[in-house]
């Protein structure tokens, strides 16, 4: 069968949550292409996968002026703005790459689609096609409110389409650990998550743990890259280092460069996540897919979140106690040392991260989910 892979987004991490489907798929001995925004396809390349750009014109932070019914899109500053922007900003994404995904489709027809989180071209697709839509998970935060939003940017593409909104998928396979699903979240065909980070060339310091505790701090690579968030990294790691622990930041090599002249006693570079963080005894980051390789890892963490969205998933994180949530405001440099402090000091953080990690590990793999999608392409 001839399998589309669609992600969506700017960050890698996107791509990184989708590689091991899609491997897996090809490894059954199936034809893949993944499309995304021509910005994401190095990406895409670089963790094996052919890439195929279905928005060139446009990259996914100059869509948000374009001349549509919803206007143009910002960043919410503000927590009503959160779901809004979501949705819009992901239904945009959707629209732009769809005349891309349908030219493909005239020389590459597929047999069934999958999209990740708010890949919302996917369903789109599937429906004009006739073909089955997979919607797999792109971490493990469950939120919703945004298909209101999703369906009004996308009213256009819903009306030539003869939809009143966007169909829902055939099949919705869910990487959270069951503990950490809230109640009433739609329910999932569960499967393992595995990692599909790039790699690198892997130097000692990445996969070895030092003499001393070690903390890692993560912001992300697209995080990173804004002036702002830099500028609360290096005062993350200034306080940071006060600690009895050896500091190691997890960057894109600009930053890190960056870093290295201004913390030259800090290991800093881009490393694959699967195996640094099982070197440290604690993570400081933000991202949803940090969280899934701290878990799979058992690595307890620090989550540092900005958004009321999350906030449902990130309680259920802290009541099981492998995490100490920082929520909205809460973040600042003090109160992140102190929440690393706490972690090192209680020895329970690390036993229930273990035993997250015991959950997650015996969920179904994506080998196991192929024969479903075969069967759901097979009618």
């Amino acid at each position: 069968m001839k399998v589309l892979f669609i992600a969506a987004g700017t960050s890698p991490a996107g791509v990184f949550a989708l590689a091991p489907l899609a491997t897996a798929v090809r490894n059954a001995g199936h034809e893949i292409m993944v499309a995304a925004f021509d910005e994401l396809t190095p990406t895409i390349a670089a963790v094996g996968l052919p890439p195929v750009a279905v928005a060139t014109d446009h990259t996914t932070e100059s869509i948000k002026t374009l001349d549509r019914p919803g206007g143009p899109i910002e960043f919410p500053w503000s927590t009503e703005q959160e779901l809004p922007y979501v949705g819009r900003w992901f239904g945009r994404q959707a629209a732009v790459s769809l005349d891309g995904l349908l030219k493909l489709a005239e020389v590459w027809r597929p047999d069934l689609v999958i999209g990740g989180t708010d890949a919302h071209a996917g369903p789109l697709l599937g429906a004009h096609l006739g073909v089955p839509y997979v919607r797999q998970a792109w971490d493990w935060l469950h939120f919703d409110g945004v298909e209101r939003y999703v369906n009004e940017e996308l009213a256009p593409e819903l009306a030539a389409f003869d939809l009143d909104r966007l169909p829902d998928p055939d099949l919705f396979l869910d990487i959270c650990p069951p503990s950490l699903i809230p109640p009433g979240a739609p329910p999932g065909r569960p499967m393992r998550w595995v990692p599909g980070n790039r790699q690198c060339k892997l130097e000692p310091w990445m996969y070895s743990p030092g003499p001393r505790p070690r903390v890692c701090v993560t912001l992300g690579s697209f995080r990173t890259a804004m002036p702002e968030m830099f500028d609360y990294l290096c005062a993350l790691v200034t306080r940071l280092s006060e600690l009895d622990a050896e500091i190691v930041v997890a960057a894109n090599e600009r930053a890190a460069e960056k870093l290295r002249v201004r913390f030259p006693e800090v290991r800093s570079g881009w490393a694959p996540m699967e195996y640094l963080v099982r070197t440290c005894d604690a993570i400081v980051h933000c991202g949803g897919l940090t969280a899934l390789n701290a878990m799979a890892a058992g690595t307890p963490q620090v989550v540092v979140n900005q958004f009321e969205a999350f906030e449902r998933s990130l309680r259920l994180l802290e009541q099981q106690g492998s995490s100490v949530v920082l929520h909205r405001g809460d973040g600042s440099p003090d109160n992140t040392f102190e929440a690393c402090h706490k972690i090192l000091k209680d020895d329970g953080y690390a036993r229930q991260a273990r035993e997250l990690a015991r959950e997650l590990h015996g969920l179904p793999t994506p080998n196991d989910v192929v024969g479903d999608l075969e069967a759901l392409a097979r009618g």
